[in-house]
């Protein structure tokens, strides 16, 4: 397999998840679907916690005094800059957990505005969605009307 394709398939996963094949007539929701973006959200959970293992490591070996105000400076810029993302991900973390949650109810999948199926390939892009595609749009066209 040449690298391009190589590529092609690894930019083809999902949090290293294949995408889902829905078969003509299938039930939105199903168990398999279930399972599917189960796998999606648990390795996705994974993948930011090893992150934020590594974060913690790497701010521990980084822990020197550095003796120019400058390259201190940079220093502490560097590590809040880290600290932000981190906590956009541990608010990512508990919507994914909440999206777990969703699924075990059974309501993961419809629209929390009108009901409808938000759709698998809108879930597979944004496995945290709570909104179909339309009300998600109406949501932002509103927001932007406050600002």
């Amino acid at each position: 397999m040449s690298v391009s394709s190589k590529k092609k398939v690894a930019s083809d996963l999902i949090h290293g998840v294949k995408p889902y094949k829905a078969t003509r007539g299938e039930e939105f929701m199903n168990e398999k679907q279930e399972e599917h973006f189960r796998a999606i959200l648990t390795a996705w959970r994974d993948e930011l916690i090893s992150e934020t293992s590594r974060t913690v490591l790497h701010m521990q070996d980084e822990a020197a005094n550095l003796p120019d105000p400058n390259d201190r400076a940079s220093q502490e810029t560097d590590r809040t800059l880290e600290l932000r993302t981190r906590d956009r991900e541990r608010k990512l973390i508990k919507k994914i957990n909440e999206s777990m949650d969703m699924i075990d109810s059974g309501d993961y999948g419809f629209c929390d505005t009108c009901g409808v199926d938000i759709g698998i390939r809108r879930l597979e892009a944004r496995p945290t969605a709570t909104q179909c595609i339309d009300c998600k749009s109406l949501s932002e066209i509103r927001e932007k009307q406050l600002a």
